[in-house]
């Protein structure tokens, strides 16, 4: 059976002033990076969507970790954790080869990115599941038998062309989690295939780090779900993820190519400075006449750049040279 009606959910002022602020933030990104994205910028995102995402899903690994593992070299960590990170990295790397509106791709991109994770990647669950947080049942999945019909149903709806494709996007993210077709990995896929479905709608998406910003604000995210299941209809959902869409791009608006006299700082201090590791107070020591601000923000773009790999957070922030 496929359940092919369009889920419930209505198009808000919210949801429509958020798809506007989103094109006009897209097409300024478009002319910024207009070249393409630097080649250490685009690895340094997909570090952080992949760390982002896994980090949401209980994995205990670093930026810093991830990028190591991405590189070849051997972390000491739990080897779930590794294994979690080197599938999300498959998975994340074919992403442009992937069809969004394929369920048979979807179904591949599941299969790399829980092989060894659990018994059959790669195909839907046939029997029940329930999501708990604690001891308490926050949603109760439908049945197995309903899963292969549900999810032909969402494929069928996303292949509408009459829809909006930033609202598709988060309507498939909300139906997924809500259809929980997977005995596991369905979160993880919920923010992949968001991913891909706003990568076939624009390009920039693909190097957009949406995932960290859902970290960011992971209470949040499970309370736009949870609303939505409480009205049984996607609404607040949408009006959340188009919210973090938005705030993504501006996040990205200033990973632009640093100013003459900031690369300059960073190139003279990372040259003459002689320290594996430093912090925000050993850069202004070195440039004592800088302001706090404009360290900060060297030290921002430069990371967000690749030039810098960040360590620790808040107080005990430190940065190396990548």
């Amino acid at each position: 059976m496929i359940l092919s009606l369009k889920p419930p959910y209505h198009i808000s002022t919210k949801t429509l002033a958020l798809v506007a602020e989103i094109a006009e933030k897209s097409g300024a990104v478009k002319i910024i990076h207009k070249a393409g994205l630097e080649p250490r910028l685009r690895r340094k995102n997909q570090v952080r969507t992949i760390q982002a995402s896994l980090e949401i899903e209980g994995n205990s690994l670093s930026e810093a970790q991830v990028t190591a593992i991405l590189d070849g070299r051997r972390v000491a960590g739990p080897a779930k954790d590794i294994l979690e990170v080197q599938n999300a990295n498959a998975a994340y790397s074919i992403l442009n080869e992937l069809d969004p509106y394929s369920q048979e791709d979807f179904l591949k991109a599941h299969e790399k990115l829980m092989f060894g994770l659990t018994e059959r990647p790669g195909a839907f669950r046939t029997g029940s599941v329930g999501i708990t947080k604690g001891s308490q049942l926050t949603h109760v999945a439908p049945a197995g038998t309903m899963v292969h019909g549900l999810m032909r149903g969402l494929f069928d709806y996303l292949s509408r062309e009459d829809e909006i494709p930033l609202i598709k996007s988060c309507v498939f993210h909300y139906e997924l989690e809500f259809i929980h077709p997977f005995a596991d990995g369905n979160g993880r896929m919920g923010r992949l295939w968001q991913t891909a479905i706003l990568s076939k709608h624009n390009m920039i998406f693909a190097a957009v780090p949406v995932e960290s910003l859902i970290r960011e604000r992971q209470q949040a995210y499970y309370d736009a779900l949870g609303q939505s299941d409480k009205q049984g209809q996607p609404t607040p959902f949408i009006e959340f993820m188009l919210s973090v869409i938005s705030q993504s791009l501006d996040e990205f608006l200033h990973m632009r190519p640093q100013t003459a006299d900031s690369s300059a700082r960073m190139g003279t201090f990372l040259k003459e400075q002689g320290r594996d590791l430093f912090s925000r107070k050993d850069y202004l020591r070195f440039y004592p006449n800088l302001g706090p601000a404009t360290a900060s923000r060297d030290l921002k773009q430069a990371t967000a750049q690749g030039v810098l790999d960040k360590l620790g957070d808040k107080r005990t922030t430190q940065y190396r040279s990548a």
